[in-house]
């Protein structure tokens, strides 16, 4: 029987799926952007008969990409259950930050691929953010988020750190949707976003890194706190 929240969710997926080196990386890419946009939520089962109906690939490579995403860390296999988007620990909330907390304050300090326009490509995402929150738009600010940590770590340069900051990107949207109200938790760093621009354009690089740093830590133990023991299951 299909999956109808799965076949939704890829029924959103344009017709053109981008490059990728294999047809398994490619359901790999497809799935990922859904559960950082917020459409495939913990819990959710992934089923061969819906991906193959709805993408037309091929139920071994179906299984070779799902092999990948639990390498990745955002799906599980269940013995006599089958597959599903996983459910992340307290322990993977610290795991994931100790990754961004290395990743992005140095992409910000000393990232190769900054140029003079980065600061204002940075503030445009800010203010699409404070655009969505104007709309009361609340997943408009989180993506909006989204998109700006996905940019600072795009400083790096590094093809292989944009794929890794996807898989991150993806596990935090999980760990957002085991909060009661996982979008007002992007609210307060709107302006913490907009401060990092403000000390780039201001103070420098240095002092920008710094900012982030100080706003990942503390948004660690926002979440931590937030989450409890609830998540440490």
């Amino acid at each position: 029987m299909p999956n109808r929240l799965l076949a939704a969710a890829l029924d959103r997926i344009p017709s053109d799926h981008g490059v990728h080196p294999s047809a398994a990386e490619r359901i790999v890419a497809i799935l990922r952007t859904q559960i950082v946009d917020g459409a495939l939520r913990s819990g959710t089962r992934l089923t061969e008969e819906t991906i193959s109906a709805s993408l037309g690939f091929s139920r071994n490579t179906i299984r070779e990409a799902f092999a990948l995403l639990a390498a990745e860390r955002l799906v599980v296999r269940e013995p006599n259950r089958g597959v599903f988007v996983a459910t992340p620990t307290l322990t993977d909330v610290h795991d994931l930050y100790a990754a961004r907390l290395a990743i992005e304050p140095a992409a910000l300090a000393h990232g190769p691929a900054f140029t003079q326009d980065t600061p204002k490509q940075l503030q445009g995402i800010v203010d699409a953010a404070r655009a969505a929150h104007a709309c009361q738009d609340m997943a408009g600010v989180a993506q909006a988020n989204q998109e700006f940590h996905r940019a600072i770590a795009g400083i790096n340069g590094s093809r292989r750190i944009d794929l890794l900051m996807e898989g991150l990107l993806a596990e935090m949207r999980l760990v957002f949707h085991l909060m009661d109200d996982d979008s007002r938790f992007h609210e307060p760093y709107l302006e913490r976003n907009a401060e990092i621009v403000r000390r780039l354009v201001d103070d420098g690089r240095p002092a920008a890194a710094q900012a982030l740093r100080d706003y990942l830590s503390d948004a660690r133990e926002h979440l931590q706190s937030a989450l409890g023991d609830t998540a440490d299951t």
